[in-house]
């Protein structure tokens, strides 16, 4: 069973070109799914039908796991199948009929532009070279709206300050090229001129931001910045990586950008992804009118 599910993946890198973070989610959810059939004595994808699949929902339901994360092993499970029936390794596909667990969208929360304001200053004091470059990747963060995965991925060669805008890649290999403001591209030249070498990368280290070993930048060190400086001027429970794209994908439909624009800029391969920012900003106008009429 376990070859299936390597071939699947190998399907999934060398055809649809999807990232290794998302080959590792699927690797997870479908190795998970492997070991609840073997235990119950299952030994051939041929031979499972909705009397294995529609126990094993119920039991992740019954682990506590939440309805998003049901919903997407369960998408997991179904591709696979899919892929089972296409190349013929099974005489019919046992997902073809099953529904998806319906879950909720939650609105994404964004920070207001006071508490964003805050957490770009707090580096600001810091000269030394962990400094600048912390200042340089939350001013990078909120100019572009990119995922954690896409900056730590950041080369030199992708930073252009004469032009203003940094190339990057996104989900599926697909390439976009995103301007950035006045103040990011400071904050960037001075990490790139002083605070960089000070971390002291090896002359090969293409990484366009490196920890204090000078190694490249992992995406737990960069969550682990954002929390440290968000503790700092004290909305640490509220702040992300994730958050600040949410924030800067609200704060720009906000000002004007319309969603196709929005949706260039985040990456989005749908535009209904994007579609919900425009659900943020109506409640936070909600929000704002019933603060201000309040009733009697």
């Amino acid at each position: 069973m376990q070859q299936g599910i390597e071939d699947f993946l190998d399907y999934l890198a060398a055809e649809k070109g999807y990232s290794a973070n998302t080959i590792g989610a699927y690797r997870n959810d479908l190795s998970q799914f492997r070991e609840y059939l073997e235990g119950k004595g299952a030994e051939d994808w041929d031979q499972l039908g909705k009397d294995f699949l529609i126990p094993y929902i119920l039991h992740l339901k019954e682990r506590g796991y939440a309805a998003s994360t049901v919903a997407r092993k369960v998408a997991s499970l179904k591709s696979l199948f899919h892929f089972l029936a296409a190349e013929a390794r099974i005489r019919s596909d046992p997902t073809a009929t099953l529904e998806s667990p319906r879950t909720e969208k939650r609105l994404p929360k964004a920070l207001s532009q006071e508490d964003v304001e805050r957490l770009l200053a707090a580096p600001s004091q810091d000269k030394s070279p962990k400094g600048l470059r912390d200042r340089a990747i939350l001013e990078l963060l909120y100019a572009t709206g990119m995922r954690v995965s896409e900056l730590v991925s950041l080369n030199l060669e992708d930073v252009s300050l004469k032009w203003g805008n940094v190339r990057c890649l996104g989900k599926g290999s697909k390439e976009r090229l995103i301007p950035i403001h006045d103040a990011a591209i400071y904050a960037l030249e001075q990490y790139m001129k002083e605070g960089r070498p000070g971390l002291r990368p090896r002359s090969e280290e293409k990484a366009l931001f490196v920890n204090q070993r000078g190694e490249r930048l992992t995406r737990q060190g960069l969550w682990l910045i954002i929390k440290e400086y968000a503790q700092a001027v004290g909305i640490g429970s509220r702040v992300s990586p994730h958050v600040l794209r949410h924030s800067f994908a609200t704060h720009i439909l906000r000002g004007g950008l319309n969603l196709r624009q929005v949706q260039e800029l985040l990456g989005h391969s749908s535009i209904s992804t994007t579609q919900v920012y425009t659900q943020v900003t109506t409640q936070r106008l909600r929000e704002a009118y019933d603060q201000a009429h309040p009733r009697a």
